[in-house]
């Protein structure tokens, strides 16, 4: 027993003397260098031993070594017993896991994890290391501007915003984009100040970089990003942040003037409101409006309104800065205006056969139509009385318009009367069958008269009275009769002017007696007037035609009688030509 140990005693040195040679001079086996594993922040670092399990193994550790080169021991499992063993290490409590070939997990990543761990694998007479590097790496929060600035004026320096990033392991980089491009520091129009601090808890980074910028108008509604660049398990990375667009601040370099309502379509009676406006930004919000024929402008906001103008208002209106009037806008209104005169105009009443001028005029801004109506029918021109009639009594309306100007119009109207003494005309015929005889009273005035019939002398009465509908102050009654004896027949009209009688003798019906014609109506009358000017026409066409006619054969004999007195003139004097010669040679003889 004494000798068993003594044998254990030998073997228990032998392994400490190796182990602390180990820990000493800290070689790795050859062959094995240095080996890194990358893990990302949060995530379970797995570290493989790397070292093959020799048969004689007796037990594994995992150890990590301080940043004075001491070690710190965290694990054990031993080759026999299969049994796992952490040491008391607050930061890797509950965090460790060693497997059966030896591959040591840490859940949980943190920054601190970072170190050299070291496999140790321990045999009777050896023992073999495997050193393994870890690095941790946090992404960083996606990188966002704060602290922006409400505008940027043109050409001033101004700080534009902070870019932030949070929560990096290592520290990042940031990049500001104007529109997709890299901003480069430029002296006096592009500063950037970078700095960044580390969680004393976290060990975590924060980048903050600061951009100054001096903006132009080419800057309106153009995007500015930042980007933080990092490195991670794989390799590096970039994330950018969200686009900032800035309210650009510039001076006014141009003034306008608007009209509302547009312009061309101003007229009288309406409200004009004056807009000036500036192409600054922000726009100014004060002026000067300047009205025609007054050199004093009048200070208001960026409108000014004249209410219910008139044809006096038309001309040039302008505005200009307050601080600047040098920078000024003009524009020419014109106040659209429409007048009409009917004369005469309202109710008038003329007799029958007066004269009566009337006249429409019209005094406009510019060019009016000119309509004249009748009784709601259009006419073809304007109307002219030189005789009145009774179908010219009616209602007449005139009325004017400007087509460019929407709602400026303009009617007057005369309501025409016509009036007359009735004036009476009595015709009779006698029916075919020579059985009766009707006799019919023409009656012509206005108002309209009322007539009445009597008779004298012995006969029946036929269908007492029928009359025609009353037109352009005309009408008739007429009567049918059976006289068995001469009879005389009476036919009064009377209206507000005047009463009328006339009568009409007529013979027994069985004495023949010449019919009267009948009175021709308007329409009747109007045929009759066509078909006359028709035949008058032709009469004066056939008149012109024989005058055409005549006057080409005067010319034609006129021609002819010219051309006989020449021929006869040269027959005479050939015979002449003939008896000289005859007297010539009777000489010679």
């Amino acid at each position: 027993m004494h000798l068993e140990v003594i044998c254990h005693f030998k073997k228990t040195f032998k392994i400490l003397f190796s182990l602390s040679f180990s820990l000493l001079f800290c070689f790795p086996p050859k062959g094995l260098g240095w080996y890194t594993v990358n893990s990302a922040y949060g995530d379970t670092i797995i570290m493989p031993c790397r070292l093959d399990v020799p048969q004689n193994l007796m037990f594994g550790k995992w150890k990590y070594e301080k940043p004075d080169g001491s070690p710190v021991f965290i694990a054990f499992r031993s080759s026999t017993k299969k049994s796992v063993q952490y040491d008391d290490v607050p930061e890797y409590k509950d965090r460790l896991s060693l497997s059966e070939n030896y591959t040591l997990s840490i859940s949980n990543a943190r920054i601190s994890d970072e170190k050299r761990f070291v496999c140790m694998l321990v045999t009777e007479d050896n023992v073999f290391e495997a050193p393994t590097i870890v690095k941790v790496f946090k992404q960083p929060s996606k990188p966002e501007i704060v602290s922006k600035a409400l505008f940027l004026e043109t050409e001033q320096l101004k700080k534009l915003g902070d870019c932030i990033s949070e929560d990096s392991y290592p520290d990042g980089n940031i990049t500001w984009y104007r529109n997709g491009k890299v901003l480069h520091p430029l002296e006096g129009a592009v500063v950037i100040i970078f700095k960044k601090e580390m969680d004393p808890v976290t060990q975590l980074y924060t980048m903050t970089s600061t951009l100054e910028y001096k903006t132009t108008k080419a800057d309106i509604q153009m995007p500015f990003t930042c980007s933080v660049t990092y490195y991670g398990p794989s390799g590096q990375k970039t994330i950018h942040s969200e686009q900032a667009v800035f309210d650009i601040y510039y001076p006014t370099e141009q003034v306008t003037i608007q009209v509302l309502p547009p312009k061309n379509a101003i007229k009288e009676g309406d409200n004009i409101t004056l807009k000036c406006l500036g192409n600054g930004n922000p726009p100014p919000e004060e002026f000067l409006f300047y009205l025609p024929g007054q050199p004093e402008g009048i200070r208001s906001s960026n409108t000014y309104t004249l209410t219910d103008v008139r044809r006096n208002a038309t001309g040039d209106y302008k505005c200009s800065l307050i601080d600047k009037k040098s920078m000024i806008a003009s524009t020419a209104i014109t106040v659209h205006y429409l007048d009409l005169s009917l004369n005469p105009s309202g109710e008038v009443t003329r007799q029958i056969g007066d004269a009566l001028p009337v006249s429409c005029t019209i005094s406009a801004s510019r060019n009016a139509t000119v309509v004249w109506m009748k009784d709601n029918i259009r006419l073809r021109s304007s109307p002219s009385f030189s005789s009145l009639h009774y179908q010219d009594a009616g209602n007449y309306v005139c009325e004017t318009a400007l087509q460019e100007v929407e709602g400026l119009k303009k009617r007057e109207s005369l309501t025409l009367i016509v009036e007359g003494k009735p004036q009476i005309k009595m015709t009779k015929k006698t029916d075919p069958s020579g059985l009766s005889k009707t006799i019919i009273c023409h009656v012509e005035g206005f108002p309209k008269p009322a007539i009445q019939w009597t008779i004298t002398g012995s006969g029946s009465v036929i269908n007492q009275t029928e009359e025609s509908p009353y037109i352009n102050g005309r009408y008739y009654s007429k009567i049918i009769i059976s006289p068995e004896e001469n009879v005389t027949l009476t036919c009064t009209a009377e209206n507000q002017l005047e009463r009328t009688v006339n009568s009409l003798n007529v013979s027994a019906i069985s004495i023949p007696e010449h019919d009267e014609a009948d009175e021709i109506s308007d329409e009747n009358r109007e045929k009759v007037n066509d078909q006359a000017k028709l035949i008058v026409g032709i009469v004066v066409g056939l008149l012109l035609a024989a005058l055409v006619a005549g006057v080409v054969y005067w010319l034609y004999m006129k021609k002819s009688k010219t051309a006989s007195k020449h021929v006869n003139k040269d027959l005479g004097n050939m015979e002449e030509n003939k008896k000289l010669e005859e007297n010539n040679h009777k000489t010679e003889a």
